[in-house]
């Protein structure tokens, strides 16, 4: 199963940035980093890539021009930006977009996607009503790209949830943030 953490500020921090990257390696299998809020967005990207080791994937978030520019693996891009999808796929980028219907997973599959994020599963701050995990199984069954469930996913059970309803993998910001996934 994909453990994919996404990165924020809350879980990733410049100054102990090989550690985090470290800890982050023993619990996922594809990581991107995101910051909607940093100015120095490329010269953050640049490190990231650099210490971002152990990983199937490693992967920016919204610009797939920087992601080529700097070697990443791929880029994950926002609901938003299906125009970029072939942009992305010219540069021989692995492409993740993030979904909320079926209407955007059928759509972006059809744009040349490789990977879905599909939220919120479960409640989650600021994201809108919780589909739950039997929406998920339809949207697993209705698409043939592999489908990453993402949204309020904090424990193991959380997880296998998603897993035994077909989906590929999970996503999270929080759930990799805790520094003893094993209490879970």
């Amino acid at each position: 199963m994909i453990a994919y953490a996404i990165t924020d500020p809350s879980t990733l921090d410049f100054n102990t940035l090989e550690t985090d990257l470290t800890y982050f390696a023993t619990c996922a299998t594809m990581i991107v980093y995101r910051d909607t809020q940093t100015k120095n967005y490329e010269k953050n990207a640049k490190f990231f890539l650099k210490y971002a080791k152990g990983f199937d994937k490693v992967l920016l978030h919204t610009d797939y021009a920087l992601a080529a520019k700097l070697g990443a693996d791929g880029v994950h891009l926002k609901s938003t930006q299906h125009e970029a999808i072939s942009k992305a796929k010219e540069l021989n980028l692995f492409v993740v977009v993030s979904t909320h219907t079926l209407a955007e997973a059928k759509e972006v599959e059809l744009l040349g996607a490789d990977m879905i994020t599909f939220s919120p599963i479960f409640d989650s701050p600021n994201k809108g009503k919780a589909l739950g995990v039997e929406y998920l199984q339809d949207i697993v069954s209705l698409v043939s790209i592999p489908v990453i469930a993402l949204g309020g996913i904090l424990t193991q059970k959380q997880v296998s949830s998603c897993e035994g309803v077909g989906a590929k993998g999970f996503a999270s910001i929080r759930y990799f943030s805790r520094k003893d996934l094993n209490s879970l």
